[in-house]
């Protein structure tokens, strides 16, 4: 399966990264960047190779050209333009998958021919560690064999859910934006340690490595139907100990609270985007 990558931003390299480490092959990937020094640092960095749009105006119309996959690795705002570059170049049975937020179905079906297979997608930046989540909402034209074909890749570096459109923000709140809830957890967990007298890098590691084995602990148990994150916590928090006395804190200072608005503003935020991309179409 000859895949394209056109643009390598966090997502698509994030992304690239998970399929190497999956076993795809670098001989079966070509890259596009912007920029000859990027392509040089994004090839020595991968082993695949990148065309430079610097170099090379038809860079992401020959990268897509043989491709049986190809993904779309730009800011939202510049999708639909590159949809538009590379619609003559693709095979009609090529799928595009979009990485970006906020770009709907409808803008990229209405750039590209007539009838080409298109998914919007919705990943996470654990994927380059085998980790992520991905949202998939397949086009009117995509077969089942095409999604699970796409499905098949992405499935290698994490989750993948098929949706319905119109649950691609709620997703985007949850683990679109979710990674760096946890980042800004670990984050003050561990200049709360400093605080109280711990080695900074001590107290980074100790963060880290309690979210890590934390959110191992509760794949393994939601997978198994061992317990639920509620159940979880409480299985951790001894009456009137330190675990309890900590919750207790997150609680009253609004934490659940501030969680739940975090999601709603991610999912609104979305949303609001995708309604300024359309009126600029």
């Amino acid at each position: 399966m000859r895949i394209a990558m056109l643009g390598l931003g966090s997502m698509n390299g994030a992304i690239l990264s998970g399929f190497l480490a999956s076993g795809v092959s670098a001989d079966d990937v070509v890259a596009t960047s912007r920029s000859a020094a990027s392509a040089r640092a994004r090839a020595a960095e991968h082993g695949v190779t990148v065309l430079a749009e610097e170099d090379d105006a038809e860079a992401n119309r020959r990268a897509a050209a043989e491709a049986d996959v190809v993904f779309l690795g730009v800011k939202p705002h510049g999708i639909v333009a590159l949809c538009t570059e590379i619609r003559d170049a693709l095979r009609p049975e090529a799928v595009v998958v979009s990485v970006a937020a906020a770009v709907d179905l409808q803008m990229m079906q209405d750039a590209l021919r007539a009838g080409q297979p298109v998914i919007r997608s919705m990943p996470n930046t654990p994927l380059s560690v085998g980790l992520g989540v991905v949202g998939l909402v397949p086009g009117a034209h995509v077969t089942a064999d095409q999604t699970d074909r796409v499905k098949g890749l992405l499935g290698a570096c994490g989750a993948v859910h098929v949706i319905d459109e119109a649950q691609i923000d709620a997703l985007t709140g949850i683990s679109g934006s979710g990674p760096a809830y946890a980042f800004h957890l670990a984050e003050h967990m561990a200049a709360a340690g400093v605080e109280l007298g711990l080695d900074p890098a001590l107290a980074a590691d100790l963060a880290a490595r309690t979210v890590q084995g934390a959110g191992t602990m509760l794949v393994e148990n939601h997978i198994s139907g061992a317990a639920d994150a509620a159940a979880l916590r409480r299985a951790v928090c001894s009456p009137n100990g330190t675990t309890e006395r900590a919750i207790g804190q997150l609680d009253s200072h609004g934490v659940p609270e501030a969680v739940v608005a975090a999601v709603k503003a991610s999912a609104d935020r979305a949303a609001e985007m995708t309604a300024q991309l359309r009126e600029q179409v």
